[in-house]
């Protein structure tokens, strides 16, 4: 379900604000917190209605641009970013996802969402008086360049809304900032190159149907989604049991003998025990970050089952140093992007975690689901 708003007008940082001194524009969000921001005295205005319940409702219809759903979890580019705007403003983030945009804009005209996130076209939206603006402040070539659609849209009732004055503000600091280029390339869609998404997609049909049970089982016991516990196996030996690097690490979920023996594994070669073992190193990752949310909390466990929870720790501490939130993944994820070309591990985690959840949309959106 999604909407937009009262003028009909494509909101623009540009005309809102021309007529403020660019050093109050850049200021503005960030001496000035959200809830000091008394949207007037209209109770009709949705950022009263925001502030006033503390909650931030969005609608969207899911897509690989806007959100995808994992084991109960969302994730996305779109998610993403309205997650972190509804972080900015401390309020809760209330995501509800619907059949098709004209659900969307219709709950956001109706005022039974704050705001939409739509490819619908501008005509669309306009027809019902609502406004909208770009989720890229305007760098839609950042999404086509990885994929995703270039044309969503946050779709708000009215433009003389402070929802939708603050979002805009949001989303344009974000595209300075660079937070934007970082969430597209992590939902990177051409990660896999097209002409290797068959050989996978053959891949998993031949090799899956035999180790599904097992993963189900596993996953059921460490409350994991299987299928990501399925795109984990794939990354780490394209579920091929007897698989060894050259530094030793074996089996189907790719195993030290140090991990396997804390595990509790006995062969690594036997694709039950190393699923299971798997199953429950990643689990063990996922607690050591239990205080980041959803979705962050599974990057953060995967890179971590790539290098080790320490040398992900050593990251977070000079995040930390630099003034940033550690705990925040498009940081941590930029900290990787900045510095892989002069560590190899680095630029390792990241094709690590961006493979993993791109096989793991794979899975789950195709009858390999169904396998």
């Amino acid at each position: 379900m999604h909407s937009s708003s009262s003028s009909g007008s494509r909101l623009c940082l540009r005309s809102l604000f021309s007529s403020l001194p660019v050093k109050i524009l850049v200021l503005s969000t960030a001496l000035v917190p959200f809830h000091a921001i008394n949207a007037s005295k209209t109770p009709a205005h949705q950022f009263d209605s925001v502030v006033n319940s503390n909650k931030l409702t969005v609608v969207a219809v899911k897509s690989p641009t806007t959100v995808f759903e994992e084991g109960g979890h969302l994730h996305g580019f779109g998610y993403d970013l309205v997650r972190n705007y509804a972080k900015n403003m401390n309020v809760k983030l209330d995501f509800k996802t619907v059949s098709d945009d004209a659900t969307a804009l219709k709950m956001v005209a109706q005022g039974k969402a704050n705001m939409a996130m739509t490819t619908s076209s501008i005509s669309s939206i306009e027809a019902r008086k609502l406004t909208s603006f770009s989720a890229t402040c305007g760098d839609g070539s950042s999404l086509s360049s990885k994929g995703l659609n270039a044309n969503l849209n946050w779709v708000f009732k009215s433009a003389n809304d402070p929802l939708s004055q603050t979002a805009s503000n949001f989303v344009c600091n974000s595209k300075q900032s660079g937070a934007i280029n970082q969430l597209a390339s992590f939902y990177n869609q051409n990660v896999v190159e097209e002409h290797f998404r068959d050989n996978i997609h053959q891949d998993l049909s031949q090799r899956l149907p035999i180790y599904k049970a097992s993963f189900q089982r596993s996953a059921q016991q460490y409350g994991l989604d299987w299928h990501l516990l399925a795109a984990i196996g794939y990354q780490e030996s394209y579920l091929k049991p007897n698989s060894v690097s050259p530094t030793g690490v074996r089996g189907l979920m790719m195993l030290t003998s140090s991990t396997a023996k804390a595990m509790g594994v006995n062969n690594r070669t036997d694709p039950v025990q190393s699923i299971e073992g798997g199953a429950k190193y990643y689990d063990k990752m996922l607690s050591r970050f239990e205080h980041i949310p959803m979705p962050d909390r599974n990057w953060y466990a995967l890179v971590a089952y790539n290098m080790g929870p320490g040398a992900v720790q050593k990251i977070q501490n000079s995040i930390r140093n630099q003034g940033k939130d550690p705990d925040n993944w498009v940081n941590l994820y930029s900290y990787l992007e900045h510095n892989k070309a002069s560590n190899g591990r680095y630029r390792q985690a990241l094709q690590y975690v961006t493979r993993i959840r791109s096989y793991l949309e794979q899975i789950k959106s195709s009858e390999l689901v169904n396998i």
